[in-house]
């Protein structure tokens, strides 16, 4: 009778077969030995060495990440991932370094700021209006300096600096109302639609589907006519035509949001179908929770990744839409300040005096850009499943790091 004929019964315990049969033998595989570093050449990136191996070895995002969470909460481990983000902490930097310098520069409300010169306001031509500021010597410049007119002047002589600075400031106005008008309306809508479903699921998502089916670039321009003709159409007194026209980055911001909250209502509902499923909801019901708890407690916390990342994106859209429209004489006019109306006003002199653009064209840029790294930052953050690879260089430390300590431990 050959081996495999013996019965199972007359066999020792230790040669008794594993219920998973035996293992495939690896070449470069070996047992893993207290104090011996686990070779991990056979592993996939990402991959994890058993937990039981007292050698063990891991391999993902920042090894040993599971040991370096431990005892946080979720709001902190959201928070390291977010500020490991080399790009997101870039575009913060860079964009509350930029709302610093216009709401520093030009003041805010009853506070004045430390640059006395006012938007579009005629002065002394100095030169041509060249920008006066000049780069430090260790740029290659004769060394920095501010100068009167750091960002030039136009061709009636009015500072640049003080309209771009006034232009961020609107722009900026025009990202948060926006923001929080499509997060208000957007998250109502996706969390009555997902929550409840049925035919009021039904109505709310094809009123959804008829504000997606809008131009946006039409409905912005018809929106920021109409405010900026209310005045005359409807015989208005001459203090309520300077409110409105006065007040028109935070008319238009709100115009702006109440026709892009679609897309953050369909992500919210899609979030809500999943998470009324779960069962810390069938708990909460059957302890009593009313639906306006269960809703704002216990499902809206468990979707607020989504809801944060795409908040930025259209904060970041925002930037753009309001400059479009700005250009084509939709958006915001005298006397308030915008960078679109800006290169809008200045286009005439695109030959002659080119840094009326680069400038506003600068900081629409930068803006843009900085909102799209914080929201690619916080979509990290939040979402466990993206895992950055390692680096060989990274793995080889953490490998010499590993084998040091099993060193000392012996």
């Amino acid at each position: 009778m050959s081996n495999d004929d013996k019965p199972l019964d007359n066999l020792p315990e230790d040669q008794l077969p594993s219920e998973q049969g035996t293992p495939e033998i690896i070449p470069g595989d070996h047992p893993a030995t207290p104090g011996a570093v686990q070779d991990t050449a056979g592993l996939e990136p990402g991959g994890l060495a058993d937990e039981g191996d007292e050698g063990a070895v891991g391999r993902g995002e920042g090894v040993g990440e599971a040991k370096e969470v431990e005892g946080l909460s979720q709001g902190q481990i959201v928070w390291r991932r977010f500020v490991r983000h080399k790009g997101a902490m870039s575009g913060l930097g860079v964009l509350v370094f930029i709302a610093l310098l216009a709401t520093t520069a030009r003041g805010l409300g009853p506070i004045p700021g430390w640059w006395p010169k006012q938007p579009l306001a005629s002065g002394t031509m100095i030169g041509r209006g060249e920008p006066s500021l000049t780069l430090p010597t260790w740029l290659g410049g004769p060394g920095f300096n501010i100068g009167e007119h750091p960002f030039g002047q136009d061709n009636l002589g009015a500072d640049n600096f003080a309209a771009v600075m006034a232009g961020i400031q609107t722009s900026l106005l025009v990202m948060l109302v926006l923001g929080a008008t499509s997060l208000l309306v957007g998250v109502t809508v996706g969390a009555l639609s997902g929550y409840y479903r049925g035919k009021l699921d039904t109505f709310l998502m094809r009123v959804t589907d008829l504000f997606i089916t809008l131009p946006v670039i039409v409905i912005g321009a018809v929106l920021g006519k109409l405010l900026s003709a209310a005045p005359e159409k409807f015989g208005l007194s001459l203090e309520a035509a300077q409110v409105i026209k006065g007040n028109m980055p935070l008319l238009l911001g709100l115009a702006l949001g109440l026709v892009l909250w679609p897309s953050m209502a369909r992500l919210v509902r899609a979030e809500f179908l999943g998470l009324r499923e779960r069962e810390f909801v069938d708990s909460a019901r059957v302890a009593g929770a009313t639906d306006w708890r269960i809703i704002t407690k216990h499902i809206l916390p468990n979707a607020v990744g989504v809801i944060i990342v795409n908040t930025t994106l259209l904060m970041s859209t925002a930037v753009v839409l309001e400059t479009a429209l700005s250009y084509l004489g939709f958006g915001i006019s005298a006397p308030s300040v915008s960078l679109g109306n800006l290169i809008s006003i200045n286009q005439g002199a695109f030959q002659t005096r080119p840094w009326l653009f680069w400038w506003p064209g600068l900081f629409i840029i930068l803006m843009a850009l900085s909102i799209n790294f914080i929201g690619d930052g916080l979509r990290d953050a939040f979402d466990p499943r993206t895992k950055r690879i390692p680096s060989k260089r990274e793995m080889d430390k953490a490998l010499a790091a590993a084998a040091a300590e099993k060193e000392v431990a012996r």
